[in-house]
Parts: structure tokens; C-alpha cells; sequence
């Protein structure tokens, strides 16, 4: 079974963390070990950021460390060479989030199969539609066991959220809102009642939540109604300021 389906399975009461980072940051070879630090930490899931040089959906933070990873000669191939020996000592899910174009540039079929390859479960890509998936990708997708995973917004219809269910094997990452990443100072009513509403629409599919995650309350806010939550920019300025050093203190101030 896919890595994501277990994770999910396991424990009907525990709420996920994931975390997100981008590769090849802050050091071009950091990637793995840091990996490696989060699992130690007991993080439940990794998403491994693919860097790219127009990441719209990414805030200030984000879109700094994609840059440096750029500039420290971070590749696609470069990642897949990271990443061969990662099942070795990882266990835990672990998935790629990036922009369609490189993958496009890549070739599909030989992303999703370097993907399998080296043990990646599942892949979050913004900018590529559902319908696009559903038509042209979900059979290569499916060949190598990479779950979908589709985002959603406060803006988006129950018609929308529920085609993306029905289209999604793993979760849905429920954005907190409309903004890009790292650019709430915290969870509004209209946010918790967003959480609420969407929780209670008997979709098949866990929810969990990004986007303006970085301490113990906004975790707990985040995952009040749903299965979990995804910190990004945090973790990255984390990573800025402190280095890998300190990724136990910022893990145990998250719960």
C-alpha cells in the first residue's frame, strides 16, 4: 500500500504534521539529512519542495529559498541523485510539491517513474488542473503509485471540493486561504468556520491544512476539524536563521 494511504490509516485520532522544505537549501547537499532530522522528530510527512524560478503560489520566504537552492545548483536531476539512497533510512511518506513546467520539461512518464524509483509516494503540483490530470496524467500517475494531491481554498465551490474528492486517493491540502504562503499572522473566525464547513461535507478524502501554520496554536487551530497540517515558510526560516541545529526545539514547539 502507497506510504500516504498508511500514514493516514494508522491512527484515527492522531493529528498529522508535515512539513514542507525546499530542496537543496539551506546547503546544496542538505536535502537528505534534513529528511532524515524530521523523521527522527517525528514528523508523519515530508513535502520536498522542487525549485523553481516563478513559484506563484509562494510567499517572500518560500520563493527566497527556492532561489538560493537555484543559485547552490539544485536540479531535478540533481534532487532524484539526493534522493536514491533516502528509503534506505526513511520510512515515512514523502512527496514532491513543484510547478508543472519543470516536470513538463522533465517528461512526465520519466518524472513519475524516477519518482517510484527512489520512493517518493505522492506529488502536490499547484498549477496543474484537475481536469488536465484527469484526462492526460492520472493513468501515468497511477503506474507508478504517486498519489494526486489537489488543493482547495475558501473560495472554492462544494461542487469544485467535491470533484476534486472524488478525483483524490490520498488528502486534500486545504489551503487556509487565499493568499499566497506565509503571509497570515494567525486564523481568523472566517478561517475556523472555512475549516468547520468544509469538515462537515462528508468528503472521503482526510483534510489537511497549509498556509499560515507556525506554532503549537495555529497547529491546533488548523487541525480542530480536520486530519492535519503542512508548515512551510516557518520551518524555512527556521532553517534561515538556526541551520539544521535546532529542527528537535522547532518540532517540539509545534506539539
Amino acid at each position: 500500500m502507497n506510504r500516504i494511504k498508511q500514514k493516514l490509516q494508522e491512527d484515527p485520532q492522531k493529528k498529522l504534521l508535515s512539513l514542507y522544505f525546499t530542496a537543496g537549501y539551506p546547503q546544496p547537499e542538505d536535502t537528505v539529512s534534513i529528511i532524515q532530522e524530521l523523521e527522527n522528530n517525528g514528523v508523519d510527512m515530508i513535502e520536498i519542495g522542487l525549485p523553481f524560478s516563478d513559484p506563484l503560489a509562494d510567499g517572500p520566504t518560500i520563493q527566497e529559498s527556492s532561489q538560493v537552492a537555484l543559485q547552490n545548483g539544485m536540479t531535478t536531476n540533481k534532487l532524484f541523485d539526493q534522493l536514491k539512497d533516502v528509503r534506505k533510512t526513511v520510512s515515512i511518506p514523502l512527496l514532491i510539491m513543484g510547478y508543472f513546467n519543470p516536470i513538463l520539461q522533465y517528461g512526465i512518464e520519466e518524472f513519475c517513474q524516477k519518482c517510484q524509483e527512489t520512493g517518493i509516494d505522492g506529488l502536490i503540483i499547484p498549477d496543474l488542473p484537475l481536469e488536465e490530470y484527469t484526462t492526460h496524467y492520472k493513468s501515468t500517475f497511477q503506474k507508478y503509485d504517486l498519489l494526486p494531491v489537489f488543493l482547495i481554498t475558501p473560495q472554492t465551490s462544494e461542487e469544485r471540493i467535491k470533484a476534486i474528492d472524488e478525483a483524490s486517493e490520498g488528502f486534500i491540502y486545504m489551503v487556509s486561504s487565499a493568499s499566497v504562503t506565509g503571509s497570515t499572522g494567525g486564523f481568523g473566525q472566517a478561517q475556523k468556520e472555512y475549516f468547520k464547513r468544509v469538515s462537515k461535507m462528508g468528503l472521503k478524502s482526510p483534510l489537511i491544512v497549509g498556509f499560515g501554520i507556525k506554532d503549537s496554536e495555529t497547529f491546533e487551530q488548523a487541525t480542530e476539524h480536520t486530519k492535519g497540517a503542512i508548515i512551510g515558510s516557518a520551518f524555512i526560516k527556521q532553517l534561515t536563521e538556526k541551520g539544521k541545529t535546532k529542527i528537535t526545539e522547532f518540532i517540539k514547539s509545534i506539539r
